[in-house]
């Protein structure tokens, strides 16, 4: 059965942020659409073939899937569509609103974490037929009429929804990196994602998601985000956003200013803890940040926009078109100063995400280990909310699993990645009468603490002990203890009852192999 792009399975990140794509089959609502024009041209459904990973079977992906998405024509020749709509796909194709065959296209360039990618086409005559829409150069103002245009569910043709522009934030997209996004009242269903939004017959952004359980809330990702994309990957590689990951508070408690020695005219927003990954930092703790450039800063942390607008002082990051460095205002024991703040385009994490790629994995007897992603915790809330049965994820919570308490925790010399149990045991006399350790994280074996997965092979790879014990993370998991020898022996068995081709990925299985 055909899904929609916006259906992303287990790799959709958004749960952690409050979002869900819709997943009715809600027919697009009627709305007040422009006179047929090139706008028309311009929109595309955009077919793709996916296979994604799976969070049980890493060394398996999930089965192929035909979803459909949105898309629409940008200048140079260009397909501006989500991330989501083309990830893991093997094969995409475009078809025009008035057209009678697909043509066939290729993924150049990806944002994981804004939701952006571009698509080429190399078909003589493509772009004649389909031309570009113009892009607003600004955003959009509250109030705004709004005409979204895409290829939801509940139909074939091309749909046109009519709502207003009601809110425009700088929020968080997936974790750890924000940006501008725009909120309005217009119907967007699963298959809209990738379509263009247009204001007085300019395109504003395109759609990618709504808030579930809500009526007619749907958002774009505004053209200030979309240039920045195509600004970044114009080299032919995308760097990520520059940006401040340094820990802050606000600056409104009394108590707070007047143990900072704060006077009243002074606002700004406090560090509470400085990025430990960026070298020579300049910021330290309970420095006060006034001012990003000229703007000031409030005592939330927030900088006024055109329009009346607020937004979280990060967004002048983008605004000052800064990629190595912004400068800063700031007051340090009652003294005011300026910086030059270095910025960085990633911060490093202990659960990081595979931003298109799949899960490593290895298989050692009867147990199955992977890393833990991102998209592994997301899929794992995602499906305790949306059946409702959160007895798994409450077990977790009580237990305090790493898999939720130290998901915006960095890594160290101690440990650069959790590992843990992927899906059941396989069938073995070796693992008789233990309890299932799916999700469950490693802490060490054989009293050595495990940093990595690369890790786990070469401690496992490297015993001489005839007998392997395996702890974990959460205290409340019993430990494993399994004969050496006959674990090793039983692999091959156990990759053979269940059709796996390989022990290990790549990577894995040349440390596992090695003399």
């Amino acid at each position: 059965m055909r899904q929609d792009a916006s259906c992303r399975g287990w790799v959709g990140h958004r749960v952690l942020l409050g979002l869900l794509l819709a997943m009715g089959d809600t027919c697009a609502q009627a709305a007040d659409a422009l006179p047929e024009s090139r706008v028309e041209q311009s929109v595309l459904k955009i077919f793709t073939t996916q296979r994604a990973p799976s969070p049980a079977t890493p060394w398996a992906p999930q089965s192929t899937r035909e979803i459909t998405g949105s898309g629409v024509v940008i200048e140079g020749d260009r397909i501006l569509t989500n991330a989501h709509v083309v990830r893991y796909a093997t094969q995409v194709q475009l078809q025009g609103s008035n057209d009678g065959r697909k043509v066939n296209a290729s993924v150049v360039a990806v944002s994981e974490h804004i939701d952006l990618a571009l698509l080429k086409v190399d078909e003589p005559g493509f772009f004649t037929a389909h031309p570009p829409l113009q892009r607003a150069t600004q955003l959009p103002a509250i109030r705004d009429n709004v005409l979204v245009y895409g290829f939801p569910t509940g139909g074939s043709a091309l749909s046109i929804t009519k709502g207003i522009v009601s809110r425009i934030e700088y929020v968080g997209y997936a974790y750890p990196l924000s940006g501008l996004r725009v909120q309005l009242d217009a119907a967007i269903n699963p298959g809209n994602s990738g379509g263009p939004a247009l204001v007085d017959d300019k395109v504003i952004g395109i759609a990618f998601g709504v808030l579930n359980n809500a009526q007619n809330i749907g958002y774009i990702i505004p053209n200030e985000e979309i240039e920045l994309f195509l600004k970044d990957m114009a080299d032919g590689h995308y760097d990520g956003k520059p940006t401040l990951y340094d820990d802050m508070q606000s600056l409104e408690n009394p108590g707070l200013r007047a143990f900072l020695k704060i006077p009243p005219d002074v606002h700004g927003l406090v560090v509470r803890r400085p990025n430990p990954k960026l070298p020579k930092n300049p910021l330290r703790e309970w420095d006060v940040i006034t001012r990003i450039g000229d703007t000031a800063i409030d005592d939330q942390g927030m900088v006024a926009l055109e329009g009346g607008l607020r937004a979280r002082f990060p967004v002048m990051v983008q605004r000052l078109g800064a990629r190595t460095s912004v400068p800063l205002a700031i007051v340090r024991d009652g003294k005011q100063q300026k910086i030059d703040m270095p910025l960085v385009t990633d911060k490093p994490l202990l659960i990081r995400d595979l931003d298109g790629g799949f899960p490593p994995y290895f298989i050692y007897g009867p147990i199955a280990f992977t890393r833990v992603s991102g998209e592994l915790v997301a899929a794992l809330v995602r499906a305790s909310t949306n059946n409702g049965n959160t007895a798994a994820l409450d077990a977790l919570l009580r237990g305090g699993s790493p898999l939720l308490t130290r998901r915006a925790d960095q890594p160290d010399e101690n440990q650069q990645e959790l590992v843990m149990v992927a899906g059941p045991f396989f069938t073995s006399p070796l693992t008789s009468g233990y309890g299932s350790k799916s999700g469950a994280v490693v802490d060490s074996i054989n009293g050595t603490r495990i940093r990595s997965l690369q890790h786990l092979v070469e401690v496992l790879h490297d015993l001489k002990e005839p007998f392997v014990t395996i702890r974990f993370a959460n205290g409340g998991n019993e430990a494993l203890v399994l004969p050496r020898a006959d674990t090793v022996a039983a692999t091959e068995q156990v990759l053979r009852d269940n059709g796996i081709r390989d022990q290990a990925s790549p990577e894995l299985l040349k440390i596992w192999q090695k003399p």
